[in-house]
């Protein structure tokens, strides 16, 4: 077996390696993969059929964890010895793991093993939000490959969208230096944390009650708006589209929508700031996982305020802002979404980010909020950022991942920090093999997130939970969000 681990391992260890490694000229052209189930040897890995884009370069595997999270290994046949442990995106709103969710994350991010890295993601043990025990579940699934497959030379966290909030918790918590990580990878992130990363869709949630009226209906039981949608409301997706649709015709060609949809879709746009290609997703989030994060992890109470925000960009803001609808938030509750969300920025390895500049779902802004943090935790000497001339949130060209994880593991090994412009010069060589393009803008620089998303009292100070702010809070009994 070639020497490509590290750390001393068992005999079971050193078989399930050897495994690994031989099970790579056997896996067979299956095109489903199998579920693991629950009589698995304590949520010990088994052979499963890797992604189509992987048949050929990997061998892979399934399994469940004994906190009931479902997820995915994948080890190259020509294994460069270090691991990327994958943090997703969302949350998923089902109330249990999804156990397609992580074979899905191995496709996507498949460039990874391509470049000689096992991989391994969870689906995390439930649906909705919780960013610490999603944090707690990506560390699951590392030490579960460590079990089974040894310690890899190096290990990096790479977490996407909600999931670099996530990947961002695992370094805070788990990455002291010499750790368990050596690097992370932050892509897309929503790195402003939970208690302000969320501002502006309270603000279209308000907004858009303003001028549509339909969500709720007069005629429908009413609540407060911060809940998202009231706990016992059968609406779905579908129906919220119907709504906004009745409301701004956004779904239609501009010639076919009525002169009072038309105002109403150009004022919700332009108070929001929302691009309309996502106005539906944000109210999605806004009405779904809004009602997630009040009803089943806050038992109800309120971690939103919109006192003191005054909206403008519409063709009557004086009426806008003395009738929309206004509150202030549970200090219980922001305390609680702070500590299981929000960033400290006590980071001690290597971070590189990666975000489009028109990335319309977490605005590039969120990059401003990240780098305020660590500076504000005096840390900014482990963080390099890189955007890009794209304009998509979940996926980027699998160029640039590539020479992102690169040139992480370059800086891990070498100790040489990259800047933005050396990893853009080194993108074409990557290019070369994946041909999907380099678009980044190494002199780009995000404004404040306050240029952005209008600030709450207090919301000009970064970080937004201090270091000591977490310890102290950690002393609570019950403190952070609902398991």
């Amino acid at each position: 077996m070639p020497r490509l681990l590290r750390g001393s391992r068992s005999g079971t260890q050193r078989r399930a390696g050897l495994a690994a490694c031989l099970a790579g000229v056997v896996v067979g052209a299956l095109t489903s993969v199998p579920s693991a189930h629950a009589d698995t040897d304590a949520g010990r890995p088994v052979s499963a059929a890797c992604p189509a884009s992987l048949t050929e370069t990997a061998t892979c595997y399934t399994g469940q964890d004994t906190n009931g999270a479902y997820y995915a290994i994948a080890v190259p046949r020509t294994w460069n010895g270090s691991l990327v442990v994958h943090a997703h995106g969302g949350p998923d709103l089902g109330d249990g793991s999804d156990p397609e969710r992580s074979i899905g994350d191995l496709d996507r991010w498949a460039v990874m093993v391509k470049e000689g890295y096992a991989w391994a993601g969870s689906s995390y043990r439930r649906g909705g939000y919780g960013t610490r025990t999603a944090a707690e579940d990506t560390e699951n699934v590392r030490r579960l490959f460590v079990k089974e497959f040894g310690t890899p030379k190096r290990t990096y966290v790479h977490g996407q969208s909600w999931g670099g909030d996530v990947a961002a918790k695992v370094v805070e918590t788990y990455g002291s230096k010499h750790g368990r990580y050596d690097g992370a990878l932050l892509t897309n992130g929503v790195l402003a944390g939970g208690s302000r990363g969320y501002d502006y869709r309270v603000d279209l949630r308000v907004v858009y009650q303003y001028y549509c009226r339909n969500h709720p209906r007069p005629t429908e039981p009413q609540y407060p708006l911060w809940e998202g949608l009231r706990a016992g409301s059968t609406m779905t997706a579908t129906g919220l589209r119907a709504r906004l649709q009745e409301c701004t015709g956004f779904a239609s060609a501009p010639q076919e929508r009525t002169a009072p949809q038309q105002r109403n879709l150009d004022d919700i746009l332009a108070v929001s700031g929302i691009p309309e290609r996502t106005l539906e997703s944000h109210l999605r989030f806004a009405t779904f996982t809004f009602r997630d994060i009040v009803t089943n992890r806050l038992g109800g109470r309120n971690p939103f305020s919109n006192e003191g925000v005054r909206y403008s960009g519409s063709h009557d803001d004086k009426a806008l802002n003395a009738d929309v609808e206004r509150f202030t938030a549970d200090p219980t509750a922001v305390r609680d979404l702070s500590y299981d969300s929000d960033l400290t920025g006590k980071v001690s390895i290597p971070v590189l980010t990666m975000h489009a500049i028109d990335d319309p779902t977490a605005f590039v802004e969120h990059e401003a909020a990240y780098r305020a943090t660590l500076e504000g935790a005096h840390r900014g000497r482990y963080l390099v950022q890189t955007f890009t001339r794209e304009s998509e949130h979940s996926e980027l060209s699998d160029s640039e991942y590539a020479g992102s994880i690169t040139a992480l593991d370059r800086w891990v090994r070498t100790g040489r920090k990259p800047t933005p412009r050396t990893i853009a010069a080194s993108c074409p060589a990557f290019d070369r093999t994946y041909g999907t393009g380099c678009y980044y803008a190494p002199d780009f620089h995000p404004a404040p997130y306050a240029s952005r998303v209008a600030p709450r009292p207090g919301g000009l100070n970064w970080p937004a939970m201090t270091a000591a702010q977490e310890k102290s809070w950690s002393r609570i009994d019950g403190v952070g969000i609902a398991p």
